[in-house]
């Protein structure tokens, strides 16, 4: 089992961003320090209610610099608001930067103020999406390219940078609800698993993930990554008090973004926290985490976790007192699966 973080580039209206990332800085060096495997973040655009973020490209470019040997990757970029070409040569830079220890996580996105802001109409958000992903590849691995799109037209380009990996860092792919999982069954190298859906969704989910990938005649996936909103103190109690306020608030956030509205089973982010941990989040002593995650590899086959143990708002002690109990406790005993 691989154990990943995944850092927390969004704060609170009232933080000062400058300490913000010193504090991602001490975890990146708790995790690198302890055996952590990988480091990812997130990206938004035109953040909505009391938080902002930093940008996930130059964010991660610069903590790379204190990983170590641990696998970076974009957990996700948002693939069809950016230009093809855009992305192709950030991406093989980044793989630079990680000196070919790079994961590239893609997604659709959900948020309309997003789409807008970079001119991406309705009826054409998955078309492009797929036709970016392509395009990406094939900038990288071919002699010449043309293309002739919406936003981008190439005649005969030839792409000059490209991945320390070959033919292309392995492609992650986030996928909330049912055709969207089927997309990274066919396009990606993983599904890259979200933390906002309850292990029963998850459980049915990676049902259709493996009948799509034998349908598309692909193989059985070598990695299967989880993102999961975790935390460890002495208890659950303990866990609850010092996570729950800042967990509920940013899935306050996200039913005001409408996450909740794009995944299946009629989900509601705007229930009570005794409803919404239930199935969803991983709190207590490192021994209750690890029976809470149990089901994950021994039923779903999850060989890597990422995990989120930092939200907006929440002190870095208190970020840092969980990740030295996974470190301490957690970590070996899920290393050894």
């Amino acid at each position: 089992m691989k154990v990943g973080l995944f850092v927390t580039n969004q704060q609170t209206l009232d933080t000062d961003m400058v300490s913000a990332l010193d504090d991602q800085i001490a975890m990146v060096h708790a995790a690198r320090d302890r055996g952590w495997n990988s480091l990812l973040t997130g990206q938004h655009y035109l953040n909505e209610g009391n938080n902002k973020q930093l940008q996930s490209v130059p964010f991660l470019a610069r903590l790379a610099a204190e990983a170590g040997e641990m696998t970076i990757g974009l957990g996700i970029l948002l693939l069809n608001l950016h230009n093809p070409v855009y992305t192709a040569e950030t991406v093989a830079t980044l793989d630079v930067i990680a000196r070919g220890n790079f994961l590239f996580g893609v997604g659709l996105g959900y948020r309309d103020v997003e789409f807008d802001a970079f001119g991406v109409p309705k009826g054409e958000r998955v078309k492009r999406f797929e036709e970016y992903l392509t395009l990406v590849q094939r900038l990288w691995t071919e002699e010449s390219v043309s293309y002739e799109g919406a936003s981008c037209r190439l005649d005969q380009v030839r792409m000059n940078i490209r991945p320390v990996q070959k033919p292309r860092p392995p492609i992650w792919m986030a996928a909330n609800n049912e055709p969207a999982v089927k997309r990274a069954a066919r396009m990606a190298d993983a599904w890259l698993i979200n933390p906002h859906a309850t292990i029963e969704t998850i459980r049915r989910q990676i049902g259709v993930y493996r009948a799509e990938l034998k349908t598309s005649g692909k193989p059985a996936r070598r990695e299967m990554p989880l993102i999961k909103e975790v935390y460890c103190a002495r208890n659950r109690a303990a866990a609850l008090e010092l996570a729950a306020p800042y967990l509920l608030a940013k899935y306050r956030d996200y039913a005001t973004w409408g996450q909740d509205k794009v995944m299946p089973d009629n989900e509601d982010f705007t229930r009570s926290f005794d409803d919404l941990v239930k199935g969803r989040f991983i709190l207590g002593s490192p021994d209750e985490c690890y029976e809470q995650l149990k089901p994950y590899w021994e039923e779903l086959g999850v060989n890597h976790i990422i995990i989120r143990t930092h939200w907006a708002g929440m002190p870095l002690s208190s970020a840092l007192a969980s990740m030295r109990l996974i470190s301490d406790a957690l970590l070996p005993a899920l290393h050894k699966i």
